[in-house]
């Protein structure tokens, strides 16, 4: 048998001496036992899995994506060969304008980029950079015209390329294949070109070759993903630009730069690394420029613009409107028009434009409107002629857009059939008109010349509403698909909602709530599947996942209903009223939801309001201090804050004796004083965390944080060195804040290799995180000839930090006890009297504080009758073991890789933003004493206090994780995805995106994903303070015949099916929060579909929501493993401490 007697505290680390002895093994199994892991992680992933089912149900009912028509667009069309023109018949649709054409995309070239305003006398950085366009335009204005190009949301690259080369408009959900570039399957401009015989060289952002595989006659791609590069494309299209459009080896060039994108992206607009790019941006025009011939079309856009941070992808006037420069060395315009008023042109009217103008056939899909004033050829004088050019165009376009709306809507039927009917036969009518003004001998005359404009007009009004229409049908929703999706996220969060209040009923049946459910819903979907194959000969994947989840929920409900009836009428009466009072008069008054849920609901109901959606940051803050003050007002209501109250008969086993002494009041007090103090605390530390939030873009006046400028965006060299030094000084103290806590708890003494990771590993990742912004913190041209070695060292530095906490997260779930074993031998005669002390130079209280007599007080009784008996005394001196870092077990591992975590997240983030790291440390120590104080001083009648974490905790706990979100920059808007991220550690080549999209997901959910992984600690924390309060509370703690000490984790092993319970009761509380929030967004966008702001807030909250969900839900179950896999090794550890004949 094991006996473990208490001895001296040593640097203060708790001490435990054992002995083996002869005893009986059942004391032995409650040690080497296990929790039941299977059920609690299994129970966990299954309802993960139908929040997943839920949420991909209501997607595809909520984001639509269009049918993609595979059909191309041919010369031998026969509904373009009849129609009515006065071209030759060797032409393809139409006669072309230019043989030749040169298109440079500036990625992210603004329309005021592009803009010369002469009043400007001091123009910012990005402002009157970029001359030569407004030059020509006004020399030239024949020859040139600058427009505003306005894309369509979402504003990434990917999509404006596949916008303006297909015609077609991406959908909403398109954003999600930024990173998956695939090639585009639609008919596009780059496929007619070269169908047609067009030799197309491109040069540029490699997007370009991922997205048209092996179509272009030369291709010189160069890598895009390196945001902080902002040269490497540029002058690689240089190297070759020039030399291409002066030989003849060409018909189309397309160079595609990316320094002035970049460069947003690194340093904003606003910034004099701008105005270089953008003057070096003026030579290349003017170079071109002067190299065109007069049958060459020199096309120069940007794909979209950025806001005033130097992000995209949202849909504000500030990343949609590009600009558009058309020039031609030849008249491109006839005299006058450079008058009239600049229209904004959308982008995807380039496409049949230059279609048209190229003679190839305008792609199949397209949807865009010829610019008119392009085919107003012949003199001012024969304004017939330019009227018949235009109204061919326009009738071209029709026909190939009607075309399109006939093969469409067989293939999908969202298309109104009233609406279809009404564009059909505006466009009969028009064709009709077409027919009778061009169809026969030539005519003239004012009348004739009013009838054209009128058609020309039809035309146009018919195209517009086709692009509306087409708009308004892929933003359609499937009404039962939402409600299905709804459906299942509701249920999900009730079984959420039982299995946290009903966790001991949950757990001590998993055949009948997990097993059983589970097959029921895998026969369902199997049969829905089967039935489906057989009689469609096709399997609707979503479907049969919908059926499954909903009947393995709706068995799951039966099944529980039924285990709770039975459980009630095996009962008698009088019982069960007796338990009722027992437990209502036992419960913690902390543990009652209904004014922590209320405040939830709350939060949940703000979501629907579009403003309080847009103030989230602050609603947040807001409601996490309210619920922290709740706390202690509510504990002063029930008498149990300042004033003690008297013991109670029957103390629970699992707390210290309630104060009955002036001593222990004292202790008392000092309590509720660090409750309070902890309140203050946290409330001033969130609302100082707002130094550290963004700006949406309808927040009219906010300044976004100087934090988020990088520092290699800031120009005064002094702040400079002294926000570095801030960022490196928060490193270091989060680095000795985690170390001196496992230091104080004995957990850095043992040389396991877990304790190697806390004493090597953690000091070497945060100097490689220093190293790599100090790096980063300065242009590459700051360090001349070193200029490699930096590169070098941008790639080393994060990679090392990769490589250090994947060892270390494999060496900690490896081995992750840090307990440190020291035996020795001891005389025989050694025995220790009833009155023990362990050194008279060492108070008692201190004595106990560090002790793990969880052991000892069981064995007590059971020594000193041995040495009544005189059994007690060992006549061959047996070995003593002290054991170092028992009490905090569990805690010490799980702390450690978070401490790991926290310092990668931070490396993907700005450097200025690790004050707010060591802020969010900060703020949870704080939740976590709150949370520990007020489980203390709620004095639960039942031992199921220490096995339990109230609402107020948990709900706490997951408002932080809302709150820290904001906290680091971040907000639910794609313009605010802080895409630098995606680069750090990543070479100029690399294999796919899953990289960057992985490196992205960890920047933008980092809170997320830290109070996730970090969730058990709400159960955990309150047992590792008892160390501070055995001691200090009774008469003599610990010593008394009812005496209890302070046992910390080690009291978790008491009981292991007590413990998964609680694991499972934490999991399911804290999925169940963020499930709701994800169900009242999803409500919302729901409710609010049709809504001004469905698209520009509600769809982009939604889409946050669940893919913070996704993110967190993986994270807890990642968190309660190693809390699992932890016990397990502590179980061995006991095996292997306890001798096979003690067994």
């Amino acid at each position: 048998m094991l006996v473990l007697v208490p001895t001296a505290v040593k640097r203060g680390v708790e001490l435990v001496r054992s002995r083996v002895c002869k005893a009986s093994s059942n004391l032995i199994g409650d040690f080497c036992s296990r929790m039941k892991r299977v059920p609690v992680l299994a129970l966990l992933l299954w309802i993960c899995l139908l929040f997943y089912v839920g949420i991909w149900i209501f997607l595809s009912g909520f984001l639509l994506v269009k049918v993609e028509v595979n059909r191309s667009s041919s010369c031998k069309d026969e509904l373009f060969s009849k129609h009515y023109s006065s071209h030759t018949e060797h032409f393809c649709w139409s006669e072309p304008r230019f043989k030749r054409a040169v298109i440079l995309v500036i990625d992210a070239l603004r329309f005021d980029f592009a803009r010369f305003d002469p009043e400007i006398k001091d123009p910012r950085p990005f402002q009157n950079k970029l001359g030569v366009l407004s030059e020509v335009v006004a020399s030239r204005p024949a020859h040139a015209r600058l427009y505003p190009f306005r894309a369509d949301a979402p504003t990434t690259t990917m999509q404006r390329i596949k916008g303006f080369t297909t015609g077609s408009l991406p959908t909403f959900v398109d954003v999600c294949s930024n990173f998956g570039t695939n090639a585009i399957q639609e008919d596009n401009l780059i496929h007619q070109l070269g169908q047609n015989g067009k030799r197309v060289v491109f040069m540029g952002d490699d997007t370009w070759e991922n997205l048209f595989p092996n179509q272009f006659h030369r291709s010189l791609p160069f890598p895009s993903f390196i945001v902080k590069d902002l040269h490497t494309v540029d002058n690689g299209i240089l190297q070759h630009l020039y030399s291409t459009v002066e030989s003849s080896d060409w018909d189309v060039v397309i160079a595609h730069f990316l320094g002035v994108d970049h460069c947003g992206h690194r340093y904003g607009p606003d910034h004099q690394a701008m105005a270089d790019k953008l003057t070096q941006m003026d030579q290349v025009v003017r170079s071109v420029i002067e190299r065109l011939q007069n049958d060459t079309l020199l096309v120069v856009l940007g794909d979209h613009g950025m806001t005033d941070t130097g992000d995209h992808g949202g849909d504000s006037q500030k990343e949609t409107d590009a600009a558009l420069f058309l020039y031609s060395p030849s008249a491109l315009f006839t005299a006058g028009q450079e008058k009239a008023l600049q229209e904004v042109v959308p982008q995807i009217d380039l496409v049949p434009t230059l279609a048209q103008l190229l003679g190839i056939p305008i792609p199949y899909s397209n949807i865009g409107k010829v610019m008119v004033e392009l085919f107003a050829l012949g003199s001012p004088e024969d304004q017939s002629a330019q009227e018949r050019r235009q109204a061919e165009a326009l009738w071209i376009n029709a026909k190939q857009v009607n075309r399109y709306l006939d093969t469409y809507s067989l293939a999908n039927k969202d298309l109104s059939p009233v609406i279809l009917a009404h564009l059909k036969d505006t466009f009969l009518l028009a064709a009709a008109e077409y027919k009778a003004l061009f169809g026969g001998p030539l005519a003239g005359g004012p009348e004739h010349s009013s009838r054209v404009q009128a058609l020309i007009a039809t035309f146009q009004q018919y195209l517009n509403q086709v692009r509306e229409t087409c708009q308004a049908s892929w933003a359609r929703f499937h009404p039962l698909r939402m409600a299905a999706g709804i459906a299942v996220l509701a249920a999900a969060c009730a079984l959420c909602f039982i299995t946290s209040d009903f966790a001991d009923v949950v757990s001590a049946s998993y055949r009948r709530l997990l097993w059983i459910p589970i097959v029921c819903g895998a026969v369902a979907g199997g049969g829905v599947a089967l039935w489906q194959f057989v009689t469609r000969s096709e399997v609707d994947v979503l479907s049969s996942l919908g059926m499954a989840a909903l009947v393995s929920q709706l068995s799951f409900f039966w099944n529980f209903c039924r285990r709770k009836a039975t459980r009630v009428f095996a009962s008698e009466p009088s019982d069960l009223l007796n338990a009722a009072a027992d437990s209502a008069q036992q419960r913690p008054a902390l543990t009652w939801p209904c004014v922590p849920l209320v405040i939830f609901f709350l939060r949940c109901a703000s979501l629907f309001s579009d403003s309080y959606v847009v103030a989230e940051g602050r609603v947040a803050t807001f409601l996490l201090s309210t619920l922290a003050i709740y706390i202690p007002v509510q504990l002063n209501w029930a008498g149990r804050l300042l004033l003690p109250f008297e013991a109670q008969k029957s103390t629970p086993p699992c707390l210290p004796p309630q104060p009955s002494t002036p001593a222990a009041s004292s202790s008392y007090k000092k309590e509720s004083l660090t409750l309070l103090g902890c309140t203050g605390f946290l409330v001033v530390s969130l609302y100082a965390s707002h130094s550290f939030h963004g700006c949406r873009d309808e927040q009219g006046g906010c300044e976004p944080s100087a934090f988020l400028t990088p520092l290699s965006g800031l120009r005064d060299i002094q702040l400079r060195n002294f926000r570095y030094l801030l960022s490196v000084s928060s490193v270091i103290a989060w680095v000795c804040l985690v170390r001196r806590w496992m230091r104080h708890y004995g957990n850095m003494n043992s040389k396991s290799p877990a304790v190697l990771v806390a004493r090597f590993g953690l000091p070497l990742v945060a100097m490689f995180v220093c190293l790599y912004w100090a790096m980063s913190s300065a242009p590459y041209e700051g360090f001349g000839n070193l200029q490699e070695v930096v590169k070098l060292a941008l790639l080393v530095f994060p990679r090392a930090v990769y490589v250090l906490f994947g060892l270390g997260v494999t060496v900690v779930c490896w081995d992750p006890l840090t307990v440190f074993l020291k035996t020795r031998k001891e005389p025989a005669t050694s025995l220790l009297p009833p009155t023990y002390r362990a050194s008279t130079g060492v108070s008692l209280q201190a004595e106990l504080q560090h002790l793990i007599p969880h052991i000892y007080q069981r064995m007590r009784k059971s020594l000193r009758a041995g040495e009544r008996e005189g059994t007690g005394r060992e006549d061959d001196g047996q070995p003593t073991v002290e054991a170092y870092g028992l009490g905090t077990v569990y805690s010490a591992p799980l702390l450690l890789v978070l401490a790991q975590l926290g310092l990668v997240l931070a490396m993907l983030h700005p450097e200025g933003l690790m004050l707010s790291f060591m802020l969010l440390l900060l703020q949870a120590c704080a939740i976590l004493h709150m949370h520990s104080a007020a489980t203390s001083l709620s004095t639960p009648g039942s031992r199921a206090g220490c096995f339990s974490v109230s609402w107020s905790a948990v709900l706490m706990w997951g408002l932080a994780a809302t709150q820290f979100f904001y906290s680091t920059g971040h907000l639910p808007t794609f313009p605010s995805i802080q895409w630098n991220s995606a680069f750090v550690g990543l070479s100029e080549v690399h294999a796919g995106h899953l990289a960057p999209a992985l490196l992205v997901t960890l920047n933008t959910f980092s809170s997320q994903i830290l109070f996730a992984v970090s969730c058990p600690l709400l159960l955990l924390w309150p047992l590792v303070c008892e160390t501070t309060k055995a001691g200090k509370r009774g008469r003599r703690a610990g010593e008394g015949e009812d005496g209890e000490e302070a046992v910390m984790e080690m009291r978790l092993r008491e009981n292991p099916d007590r413990f998964s319970t609680a694991l499972l009761q934490l999991g399911a509380r804290y999925l169940f929060i963020h499930g709701a929030q994800l169900l009242a967004s999803v409500c919302a966008a729901a409710i609010l579909r049709r809504h001004l702001m469905v698209w520009k807030i509600f769809a982009p909250k939604f889409i946050f929501e669940a893919s913070g969900f996704a993110v967190t839900s993986v994270c807890v179950l990642l968190g309660l493993a190693l809390v699992m896999r932890v016990d397990s090794a502590v179980s061995d550890w006991f095996k292997r401490l306890i001798p096979d004949h003690s067994r």
